[in-house]
């Protein structure tokens, strides 16, 4: 189907959003007013939106302006809610913010969680990637800061096997080997970060999952047979276990951060992590709890708090934050 056909087919399903939407249907009129369009194209839509929805009831008001109405919008409901229109929520919402519009960014930010409430979990965080995607392509969004580059032949091979789920062959290149290894894996999705990591489970070798970095795979390339995915394995669980992208069991475990009576209402507005509790003190400073690895990872980003941060647990994270206030190095303000 071409662009324009295409164009074509959204604008009939749009104008069927309108129709079950509109408690007393949608006349001529505001098909014109609502598309930009002309009256005939008004009345060709017209014709198309019978065609395509046989439900679809007419009627004639007493000045004889016909309306149309789609009492059955259940169809309509299986479309979810589209990136375009999440971007647009998310672009309020961050509007709201910016301007101290506390009310309106938690009608907002309801709004929007319900929204994806009512979509299958799989739906819902594609939903909220691609509106990040499209937030990013409109100029409206960035993300800063130095990372690794990877292969686009790679990431295609890595995203059709993740479709499938199909098994996968990588060469790859770990911190002990001289040169590429390949390996069979099964693929269970990827994490971004500073570094991207592969999550997935090398066949015949114990069926743990491990992470490999995207930038040492150097080939990637599917293999004919399908699996079965674990149906205990959660993405989202998975990554809430480190604070970045890098995973270590040795180094997971509590975490607790308190932050100054002066840094207290900026911390307030971070989440540091998707499971965090927060506590507000007596004396005005803010408690942060949460359970996750990644040591190194924490102390960059505490480096940027300064003095006004207390980190109580992990002692390995304390050591790292209190050997850079040591050093000459300047904190970010």
């Amino acid at each position: 189907m071409d662009n324009k056909r295409l164009g074509k087919a959204l604008d009939i399903m749009r104008l069927a959003e309108e129709a079950a939407a509109r408690p007393g249907g949608i006349s001529l009129v505001q098909i014109v007013d609502t598309f930009g369009v002309t009256l005939r194209t008004a009345q060709r839509m017209s014709r198309a939106l019978e065609e395509a929805f046989p439900m679809v009831q007419t009627r004639t008001d007493k000045e004889r302006r016909k309306w149309w109405q789609l009492p059955d919008s259940r169809l309509l409901h299986l479309q979810g809610i589209r990136d375009s229109e999440l971007s647009a929520l998310e672009m309020g919402i961050r509007r709201a913010e910016r301007e101290g519009a506390a009310t309106e960014v938690a009608a907002l930010t309801s709004l929007r969680n319900r929204l994806l409430a009512t979509m299958p979990p799989t739906f819902a965080r594609r939903a909220e990637v691609d509106a990040e995607a499209v937030l990013e392509a409109r100029g409206h969004a960035c993300r800063p800061g130095p990372r690794a580059q990877y292969s686009a032949l790679v990431l295609g091979a890595i995203d059709n096997a993740l479709k499938g789920p199909f098994t996968m062959q990588i060469d790859y290149a770990g911190a002990q080997d001289a040169a590429p290894r390949s390996r069979a894996v099964e693929p269970y999705g990827v994490l971004f970060g500073m570094r991207g990591y592969l999550i997935a489970r090398e066949i015949d070798n114990g069926g743990k999952y491990r992470h490999f970095r995207l930038d040492r795979i150097s080939r990637a390339s599917l293999l004919k047979d399908s699996f079965v995915r674990d149906p205990g394995f959660d993405l989202g669980q998975h990554a809430a276990r480190a604070f970045g992208s890098f995973h270590s069991e040795a180094e997971y475990g509590p975490v607790e951060w308190r932050f100054a009576p002066s840094a207290a209402d900026v911390a307030r507005t971070f989440i540091f992590h998707p499971d965090q509790q927060v506590q507000d003190e007596a004396d005005g400073s803010l408690t942060v709890r949460f359970t996750a690895g990644g040591w190194l990872e924490m102390a960059w980003h505490l480096y940027q708090w300064g003095a006004a941060v207390e980190v109580i647990a992990p002692y390995e994270v304390r050591a790292l934050v209190d050997a850079h206030r040591r050093s000459d190095f300047p904190s970010l303000p």
